[in-house]
């Protein structure tokens, strides 16, 4: 079993900044692809950004220019640094990752237990 732990997120004025962390930890062998989506009330859950093991990135239209995703690969740990947030970056951010378990090269999905993110005056 795999454990994605996040942290960092809270209440921010609009055009403040956070940085979410979400850390793995359990049975990893490696992890492909980690990224973030978030949920605001009544919608669904959607992509914020994604990151490739080797570091290749994509984002959501909505939050180009603003958002980054980074990764420690020795950490197992995903970072989305949050900038010029806006109120309609209210959300609850969850955490991602696709986590090969040994050699054989099939990935198991896993979710963060989600944190809130605040964007009000």
């Amino acid at each position: 079993q795999v454990q994605l732990v996040e942290s960092g997120g809270g209440l921010v004025q609009p055009g403040g900044s956070l940085r979410l962390s979400c850390a793995a930890s359990g049975s990893i062998f490696s992890i492909n692809a980690m990224g973030w989506y978030r949920q605001a009330p009544g919608k669904q859950r959607e992509l914020v950004a994604a990151i490739t093991s080797g570091g290749s990135t994509n984002y959501a239209d909505s939050v180009k220019g603003r958002f980054a995703i980074s990764r420690d690969n020795a950490k197992n740990t995903v970072y989305l640094q949050m900038n010029s947030l806006k109120p309609e970056d209210t959300a609850v951010y969850y955490c991602n990752a696709h986590v090969r378990h040994g050699i054989i090269v099939v990935t198991t999905e896993y979710w963060g237990q989600g944190t809130q993110v605040t964007v009000s005056s």
